[in-house]
């Protein structure tokens, strides 16, 4: 009876017929932004179920899958000596000498640091060494004002970035040489690389190739899931959609397998191939990592 006298009075204890919804109702509110983070959170929540029991697995094929590209390309040089000798000497007019040099470094190169990766030894070296080869093909073949080749390397090098940041996260001591900033905010600065440069591939595929349709929708999903990753916004949700993207795309369209052994294609579609996988690789990184300090994800867990 003393609460009811108490507001009785002041008209406290019911809301005004005459007037709208209260100021505590309005704020409870739900804005359009909430109710989109509560819808995708609840999609990362049943993700991360369904990914459980790979998860453990995920920095091993990650890894893996971003040096394959290099593992192929060591064997094709291989399987293919002569006709790579011939195109460096009578195509790119290097000495026949140096032609075997070239060949051989970058054999050698490929194949040491590729096992590095994958069994998580001198990581550091073996990444500066992977990207020494990229830079040092690029050089070599002519195609370094290839817009194509060097959207689909600078994808390739975020991979590796990633496989860097990974890789110091899981030691305690920083590799020698290396500016003397500890291993939290060296990972933080490459994650937030990796994450730039692993977007690159989609941009070159935005901008080739004939228009429709499907390739509009494809697009603007993909361009939406790149933002995403770069700013670090739901950025695990998104690095699975372009995951999921580039693995269908790469099926449908870089299917080599289906093309005749003598087909003038069939290399160049078995390049883009594996160079797709080493990207989905350092997306699964990302995925089992995080965006990192850099990203909208970890700033909404201080504020």
């Amino acid at each position: 009876m003393a609460q009811i006298r108490g507001t009785a009075g002041y008209n406290l204890g019911a809301q005004n017929r005459f007037s709208g919804p209260g100021r505590a109702d309005a704020t409870n509110d739900p804005s359009p932004l909430d109710a989109i983070r509560e819808q995708t959170s609840k999609i990362e929540d049943w993700l991360d179920t369904l990914a459980e029991p790979i998860k453990p697995y995920l920095p091993a094929i990650g890894r893996f899958l971003i040096v394959v590209t290099f593992l192929e390309d060591a064997l094709r040089i291989m399987t293919q000596w002569s006709d790579q000798l011939v195109y460096l000497h009578d195509y790119r007019h290097i000495p026949r000498g140096l032609t075997h040099l070239f060949l051989l470094v970058n054999v050698l190169a490929m194949i040491t640091c590729s096992t590095m990766v994958i069994i998580r030894k001198h990581s550091d070296w073996a990444v500066v060494g992977l990207i020494g080869v990229v830079v040092t093909q690029a050089l070599g073949y002519g195609l370094i004002f290839d817009l194509n080749f060097f959207l689909r390397n600078l994808s390739v090098m975020g991979g590796l970035l990633m496989v860097l940041s990974d890789s110091w996260v899981r030691r305690k001591f920083a590799p020698a040489g290396l500016p003397s900033i500890d291993d939290k905010d060296r990972k933080m600065y490459f994650q937030l690389a990796g994450r730039v440069l692993l977007i690159f591939l989609f941009v070159g595929f935005v901008f080739s190739g004939q228009w429709g349709i499907g390739r509009v929708i494809v697009s603007v999903f993909g361009l939406v899931a790149c933002v995403m990753v770069v700013v670090g916004f739901k950025a695990k949700w998104s690095a699975i959609i372009l995951v999921v993207i580039l693995s269908i795309f790469n099926v449908l369209v870089n299917n080599f397998w289906t093309l005749h052994p003598h087909h003038p294609h069939k290399d160049f579609a078995k390049y883009d191939f594996f160079q797709i996988l080493s990207i989905v690789g350092g997306l699964l990184l990302l995925v089992n990592m995080g965006p990192g300090q850099f990203s909208v994800d970890e700033k909404k867990k201080v504020y």
